[in-house]
Formats: C-alpha cells, structure tokens, sequence
C-alpha cells in the first residue's frame, strides 16, 4: 500500500523534488486516501459478504455493498480533506470544493466494483462447489442405504422369518409380506429426495419395525412418543435417517427375552429435533458389517440442508441420536 502511495504521489507531482514539502505534502494526501479507502471498504464489505447470499439475491447483495462502500468513501475523504485544511491549509471547512471528492469516488467505484465482481464469483464458485458436494454425498449416502436394504443379511432373516410364519400364521405371513414390500418400494422411491416429510419416514420406519418384531419378538421393545401424523406433514428429514438409527441399535446390540432392548422415537417440537434413544448393550460386529459409513454419511447430509448438526451421545446404559428436523414454511 505504501509503495502504491509513493507510485501516485510521483504520477500526481511529477516535479516535485523528492521530500520537498510538496512532495511530503502529496504523499500524506495520498497515504491517507489509500489507507482510508481500503479500510473503508476492504472491512465493511467483508462483513457484508458474510452475510450476504450473492447466490440468492445478487442485485440486492451488490446495491447493499456498493452503497456501503460509497457511504464510507465519503467519509474518508471529508474527513481526510477537513484534516488537511485545518491543520496544515488552516483554512475554514466552508473551502472544500466538491472536486475534492470526483477523482477518490471514481476510484473507490472501480476498486469496489473489482471487489463485489469477485466477491460474487468466489461465492459462485462456493455453492457450485458445496452443491457438487451435497450431490456427491447425498448419491453415496442413497447407494449406502440400498445396499443396506438389499443387504442378504437383512433379507435372509426377513425370509426365514417368512418361512415361519407361512406354516404357523398365514394371515400374519400376507401383511409381512406387504410391509417387506412396502420398506423396499419406499428404499427405491426415496433415492431421487434430498429430503422426506416426517410422516412419511415415520410410515416407512414402521413397517420395517414391524418385520423386526416379527423376527425378534418380545425380545424387541420400540415406544413411540410422537404427535398426530398429520401434524408431521410440516416437517422434514433427509430419506431413511430414522432407518438407519434403528437398524444400528438392533444390529450392535444384544436382544434378548429376559432383557429387551428398548428403542425410544420421540420428537421435541419445541426445538425442531427427532430423538432416538435406545439402551446401551453391545455386542462384537463383524467388521464388514459395521463400516461407520452410514452415521457419518448421515451428519454430511445434514451438514448441507442446515446448520444444526446431529447430535450423538454415549452414556453408560443408552446411546441417544438426536437429529434436526427441519421446518416446511
């Protein structure tokens, strides 16, 4: 800045002596201009832009900063031509004329419109590159979340389950067959969403709760604590997030008939958040069947629809997930 201050004292006083009084004189103009204006302009703008969305309303964004910037400017420069009227002029204030102001304002607009032009492409590129991400995350987090579904695992259980009821309870064995279906045909209907209505999570994590119970039976214990479905139709959450916290709890821990593991599905409205809870009993998990993948997957997709983040705790008998849930408006 101090080099740039010495290059247009040379271009503004070409034949001044160097350190002469006229040249000390232009420098100090100069130096205070070029000070003045950038912190004018270099700090408000920065606060401006973040907190401004270029994506959303560019216009706005640009008019609100630009006029920021002028505002500023302005200052500066009566500020800086009153000092040198009074201290070293010792003229009156009445003495500045307005072509003080014409050269410092055309200046500040071509540096300010250099500034917001790249203040808006740095922000372009930003959300191209966090909506490539969120894309790029959401695809693997669907890929995941079938192949959990699809998992032979999962499937050989249902169909042992299936075989059992066939020859004990026919009746029981249709409506499993229905709900079996109905978890694979949300699996493949949800892959193209970002995000889901609550009630629809909540339909789809009953029917694969069901299969779960017809499997493990009193050994499986599951209270939901939840409002009307209707009143859930207003609310939103990323496809199959509430699938993959029950089929972490029933799949790292013990279930037994003595001691059921309990599962508990409750939704705070007063802070917008979905809580599952369930207690704490582990058991060993063959490592290819517990990658960590999903909870973290989870959190990244949250990570792009809100600032809330998910919320995992581990205490001494339950492990509780708490999830934002976010608000149709």
């Amino acid at each position: 800045m101090t080099l740039f201050a010495f290059v247009l004292t040379f271009l503004f006083c070409p034949k001044c002596g160097i350190f002469t009084e006229d040249f000390v004189v232009t420098l100090g103009y100069t130096l205070c201009y070029t000070y003045g204006l950038w912190l004018a302009n270099e700090y408000p703008n920065r606060r401006l832009n973040r907190n401004a969305d270029w994506t959303k309303n560019p216009i706005r964004s640009f008019l609100i900063t630009l006029g920021a910037s002028m505002s500023a400017s302005l200052l500066v420069i009566s500020l800086v031509n009153v000092a040198f009227l009074a201290f070293y002029h010792h003229r009156p204030v009445s003495a500045i004329r307005w072509e003080n102001f014409i050269f410092p304002l055309l200046t500040t607009v071509v540096v300010s419109l250099f500034m917001h032009s790249r203040s808006f492409l740095l922000s372009w590129r930003d959300a191209a590159i966090r909506a490539e991400r969120m894309e790029k995350e959401s695809a693997v987090a669907r890929l995941d979340s079938l192949r959990r579904q699809v998992d032979p695992h999962f499937l050989f259980n249902s169909l042992n389950a299936l075989t059992s009821l066939v020859e004990e309870d026919p009746t029981r064995a249709v409506r499993f067959i229905r709900q079996l279906s109905q978890v694979y045909r949300y699996v493949l209907d949800s892959q193209d969403h970002e995000v889901v209505t609550l009630a629809e999570e909540l339909r789809f994590a009953e029917a694969y709760l069901y299969l779960q119970r017809t499997r493990l039976g009193n050994s499986l214990e599951v209270e939901l604590d939840l409002p009307p479905t209707d009143d859930l139709e207003n609310f939103m959450v990323p496809p199959l997030a509430l699938q993959l916290l029950l089929e972490n709890a029933i799949k790292h821990n013990t279930a037994l008939q003595n001691q059921p593991l309990r599962i508990r599905i409750y939704l705070d409205e007063a802070s917008h958040q979905l809580v599952v809870s369930n207690t704490l009993r582990p058991r060993r998990v063959a490592p290819e069947e517990s990658t960590g993948l999903g909870l973290r997957n989870l959190e990244s997709r949250y990570g792009f629809l809100t600032q809330h983040p998910v919320s995992v705790k581990k205490t001494d008998h339950e492990f509780i997930v708490t999830l934002p849930v976010l608000e149709l408006v």
